[in-house]
């Protein structure tokens, strides 16, 4: 079965994509008649050397993404994974030389079919009178014993353009500039790896994979590579890579060692998530750190992809100042990284936390009455939470992924672990602002940043006084703070219906004379009913508000959780005799 892909015709899709660039990019021209792209300002370039590359469509941003000030001054696109047709190649050098360029090189990678169409075009544009020259790229590091096609060009390519085109912009010569980059592209070496192949549009897959293998050394094309491994961690498959590029037995290795100086590619080829990229990148440079190699540069991102490839390549180019400073060159070229110009090994990659604010004495004496209360309390809760996990659980199967029960067990225990640390703030302003903090850390989900938030808020009527109308103040404060952050409001069948149920009993406690008990026994049963009731209510809010109402036939796991707590409290309270 072919792949789905978002074209419009199989046929026309290399050229829609092109078209599509271009219509985006202003500093960018399509050749009439011709699938090339070619620099908006192409007539500002009299005197000075031309630049073209290209190759197959269907490895984006390559080419035509580096083309700009700095870089190529066109490219030449094939069909997907198709070599570009010699007409057109030999239109491009014609439309440089016409706009007073002194000279084309054509940088090619090293593909059978790109060397005869570029070769070809080289050809009969010299038979023309116009100076031409061509410098073919292998940077593919994955043969050990070099075969007769030599090595093929993969991600290296890129830096190529770069070195290129900075010699360029700087007025150097076509015979300089070849000579040069000639000698650059035989300090690097890539080499690929992928966890799935591509699919051509309108095909399938080239290649088909185990789900515990991966394959290394591929090209860029869909093709197979040297060896199939076994899935691996990242560090892991990073490693074998980096002692693969580096073994001198690999008759394509880079001669990379300890004290070695080089730019660090981590190139996506096409399909790897961005968090993939990121896990890659950092154990490409802790494991060249951890070998003494210095990482002048480092640039993360798609430079040349094969389609939707679920995979990655990692190029290492052995650099001194003056090739760094090429590198560094400024270039308009939409797919070239801003990187900053600063070498990535010796900068300091982080710093140290902020302070926390100093807390004010605790007003009670630690290990006092108010204190030991509030152990009893948090236990009893932590109790009748890890009872309820698997309760909750089931019931958070239904509207989200039903974790709520591993939730609040999780915030349980993180706090039967602070309290082993010793005895609790005895002001409750400090204790609840404790909680907060405890439970941002090591609740997770949005249960624990709505925790979170409702502490905070709670903490701050508490400050001042702990009275009655304090506890209700705080409540009030809690609750507004859930609704204007979390968004939901009563009757949205979640947490907030039991603790708003609850937090209209406590006012109450406003009034002179108000019972404790009375008023906070009602406020439990309220929250209880409340929780009860969200069984019958349509969620306005949270994960469950995307699930039809017809399956919603269990109260909201958060309300019961939330009711739970209540309940805990006033029992020890009941019991303390408060």
């Amino acid at each position: 079965m072919t792949s789905k892909k978002l074209v419009n015709s199989v046929t026309g899709c290399a050229d829609d994509a092109l078209a599509g660039l271009v219509a985006c990019n202003a500093n960018l021209q399509l050749l009439q008649g011709h699938r090339v792209a070619l620099r908006s300002d192409l007539d500002s370039l009299k005197g000075r050397v031309a630049l073209l590359s290209g190759g197959g469509s269907g490895h984006e941003p390559a080419h035509a993404g580096f083309v700009g000030k700095g870089m190529l001054t066109g490219v030449i696109a094939g069909a997907v994974f198709t070599s570009p047709a010699v007409g057109s190649i030999l239109a491009a050098i014609r439309a440089v030389a016409q706009a007073g360029t002194v000279g084309t090189l054509l940088i090619v990678k090293n593909y059978t079919g790109d060397r005869l169409n570029f070769g070809l075009a080289r050809e009969q544009a010299r038979a023309e009178g116009i100076p031409v020259e061509m410098v073919v790229i292998g940077d593919d590091s994955a043969f050990t014993v070099l075969k007769k096609a030599g090595r093929r060009g993969l991600c290296g390519t890129v830096l190529i353009h770069k070195v290129a085109g900075a010699l360029a912009e700087a007025g150097v010569g076509l015979e300089e500039i070849t000579e040069r980059v000639s000698v650059v592209a035989k300090a690097m070496g890539t080499l690929g790896v992928s966890l799935s192949s591509c699919s051509v549009p309108g095909s399938r897959p080239t290649f088909e994979l185990a789900a515990d293998e991966v394959e290394l050394g591929l090209g860029i094309h869909g093709e197979a590579g040297v060896r199939r491994i076994k899935m691996a961690t990242a560090s892991e498959i990073v490693t074998l890579m980096l002692d693969h590029m580096t073994n001198p037995s690999n008759v394509s290795h880079v001669p990379v060692q300890a004290g070695s100086s080089v730019v660090l590619m981590v190139n996506n080829l096409g399909g790897l998530s961005f968090l993939e990229l990121g896990i890659i990148a950092d154990a490409a440079v802790r494991s060249l750190e951890g070998r003494g190699v210095k990482i002048a540069r480092a640039l993360v991102g798609t430079f040349m992809s094969a389609l939707e490839m679920p995979g990655l390549s990692l190029t290492l180019l052995l650099v001194d100042q003056p090739l760094l400073k090429l590198i560094d060159a400024e270039t308009t070229a939409s797919a070239w990284p801003n990187v900053p110009k600063v070498s990535v090994t010796g900068r300091k990659r982080s710093r140290a936390a902020p302070a926390e604010p100093l807390e004010a004495p605790d007003s009670t004496a630690a290990g006092g009455v108010a204190s030991k209360r509030m152990v009893l309390v948090l236990e009893q809760v932590c109790t009748s939470l890890l009872g309820l996990e698997e309760h909750l659980n089931a019931l958070d199967r239904a509207a989200g992924d039903g974790d709520c029960g591993t939730t609040h067990s999780r915030a349980a225990r993180a706090i039967q672990e602070w309290l082993k640390e010793g005895p609790p703030p005895a002001s409750p302003a400090q204790l609840l602002s404790k909680l907060s903090l405890l439970l941002l850390e090591k609740m997770g989900g949005s249960s624990g940043a709505l925790y979170g938030l409702f502490l905070t808020a709670a903490a701050q009527p508490l400050k001042a006084k702990t009275d009655l109308p304090a506890w209700s103040a705080a409540m009030d404060a809690g609750l507004e703070a859930m609704q204007k952050y979390g968004k939901a409001a009563p009757g949205d069948r979640t947490m907030l219906d039991s603790l708003w149920a609850a937090g209209q009993e406590l006012r109450a406690w406003k009034s002179p004379g108000a019972d404790l008990f009375q008023i906070l026994t009602k406020a439990v049963q309220s929250a209880e009913d409340a929780a009860q009731a969200t069984k019958n209510m349509e969620a306005g809010a949270g994960r469950a508000s995307y699930i039809s109402s017809a399956r919603l036939d269990q109260p909201d796991p958060g309300a019961v959780a939330a009711a739970a707590i209540l309940r805990a409290i006033l029992e020890v309270l009941q019991s303390q005799g408060v």
